[in-house]
């Protein structure tokens, strides 16, 4: 202390000034250097036209995202099928002609057609093959209305609604999720750009102390040592800039990944999470119930329920309407015999023409008596895999109640520390100007002033850090929730 007395008084003899005067000046430009290096990202970033926003940023991955757009194409084929199941309903129409031309010789004999392709020609029976031929013709119309399911086809209506509803509840939840992603990655990269430019201005404080010690160790004020320590700290400070770029480079990578962005474009951010942090922290909403990710559990148990239940419709009888005209034409005469060559024309016309008709229409019932047995293993089977999703969903609604009060914490916690940092932070930049002028006056050693240079830095990084833990906190509360709006609604 008598050293430190007696070099203050020298100091204001030779000067005139008092010591005490000098720090204040250089603490009151530090402190505004200070903060003009953490404001200039937000001027810069203000001024550009080019400035991603947040909620720009959700949208463009929303949008282009490739996760989401084949959840709206498997969406969209749900939809489809839904049509196609109502369309079930309609009955079966089908309407057929058919030409030949061909010999009618008839053989009396008993015929399997099992596996092989006959030719049904029907003639009379001869002591003698004849080569006479003609055309003939067939016109078929045939209807199957299966008119009454006993609740098969609504339950199967049911069920593909459901699937239609749990691929919407899928998009939804994916949306969500990558809402969530995005907003985080946009955070993250947002601090790592902060920090880069934390470690810029570390390295410009250590090539200016290098700058002194250098010329106080050649005038021989100070030992040959602190030169050597100035370089370290410089080189330091060098390989702290080159891990805060490379960790910005690859949050940059992640982030455009997610907007399926051009990943050599620079991104600039919207600085003002910097400024200001959410206005509503305390009367948030504690309800996880309507959480995308539980709403899709729920549709899938849904699903699996309607399955069993379709599965039971499927055993039970259908009552069928059925009907048929036809039409033949023949250029074969009714009395034809092969001795009566008179009795067939060749004439395409003839044997194409519609002479005689038949129709037949009727009910039935079919019960497949059977498939009860088979069907059972199959319900027993789909009952299992419903109590398995109800597992899953009890598993991520513990897992999100867990999540919503460790976001309560972080919330907490992330509040306490953005009130302490301006504290830590006013005393590192007091301290690093005090041990500043007294190591150029030679009142103090390098590795007190490389202390209050370690200190600075790190204050300036928790401040930046502190706004951007609470952003964060509120995002992990939105994300437990299944709010996304609790998020939104903050940023400006």
């Amino acid at each position: 202390m008598g050293n430190l007395a007696t070099g203050l008084s020298i100091l204001k003899r030779e000067t005139g000034v008092e010591l005490i005067t000098v720090f204040r000046q250089i603490q009151s430009k530090l402190f505004w250097t200070a903060a003009a290096v953490i404001l200039s990202a937000s001027q810069t970033s203000a001024q550009d036209q080019h400035m991603l926003l947040l909620s720009d940023a959700i949208q463009t991955g929303l949008h282009n995202y490739q996760r989401i757009l084949a959840k709206q194409n498997i969406l969209r084929s749900s939809e489809a099928l839904l049509r196609n199941t109502k369309n079930q309903y309609l009955p079966n129409v089908s309407a057929g002609i058919q030409q030949d031309y061909g010999t009618i010789n008839g053989q009396f004999g008993p015929l399997t057609p099992y596996g092989l392709t006959g030719v049904s020609s029907s003639g009379p029976t001869a002591s003698r093959q004849s080569w006479n031929a003609a055309f003939g013709a067939t016109y078929l119309v045939n209807t199957n209305w299966e008119v009454f399911t006993f609740g098969r086809l609504t339950s199967s209506i049911k069920l593909s609604g459901q699937r239609v509803r749990r691929d919407s509840a899928d998009l939804v939840q994916e949306e969500f999720i990558q809402g969530i992603k995005i907003s985080s990655a946009y955070l993250n990269l947002l601090i790592a750009q902060r920090l880069v430019k934390n470690s810029e201005s570390n390295l410009n404080r250590a090539e200016r102390l290098q700058e002194v010690v250098l010329a106080r160790t050649k005038s021989g004020l100070n030992a040959g040592v602190d030169s050597s320590v100035a370089n370290a700290e410089v080189s330091a400070a060098k390989l702290n800039l080159i891990s805060s770029t490379d960790n910005e480079q690859q949050l940059h990578s992640q982030l455009t990944v997610l907007l399926n962005a051009n990943t050599t474009q620079e991104l600039s951010l919207d600085s003002s999470f910097f400024k200001s942090i959410p206005s509503t922290l305390n009367s948030l909403k504690e309800n996880i119930s309507q959480n995308p990710q539980l709403q899709y559990y729920q549709t899938v148990i849904d699903e699996s329920s309607l399955t069993a239940n379709y599965l039971k419709k499927s055993i039970l009888p259908s009552l069928n309407l059925f009907g048929v005209g036809q039409g033949r034409g023949s250029g074969f005469g009714y009395n034809y015999n092969p001795d009566l060559t008179s009795e067939f024309s060749k004439n395409y016309f003839d044997g194409v023409k519609p002479v005689r008709g038949n129709y037949a229409a009727g009910v039935s019932l079919a019960w497949n008596i059977l498939s009860i047995r088979k069907i059972h293993e199959q319900v027993v089977a789909q009952n299992y895999l419903t109590e398995a999703y109800r597992n899953q969903f009890d598993l991520v609604n513990s897992q999100l109640r867990n999540q919503l009060a460790l976001a309560d914490q972080r919330i907490s916690n992330s509040l306490q520390s953005y009130r302490e940092v301006p504290i830590q932070y006013k005393a590192a930049a007091d301290a690093y100007t005090q041990k500043s002028v007294l190591y150029k006056n030679g009142l103090t050693n390098i590795v007190d002033l490389q202390q209050a240079l370690y200190s600075i830095n790190k204050a300036e990084t928790d401040v930046s850090i502190a706004y951007i833990n609470v952003w964060q906190a509120l995002l992990m509360k939105a994300a437990a929730s299944g709010d996304f709006n609790l998020f939104l609604s903050q940023v400006k």
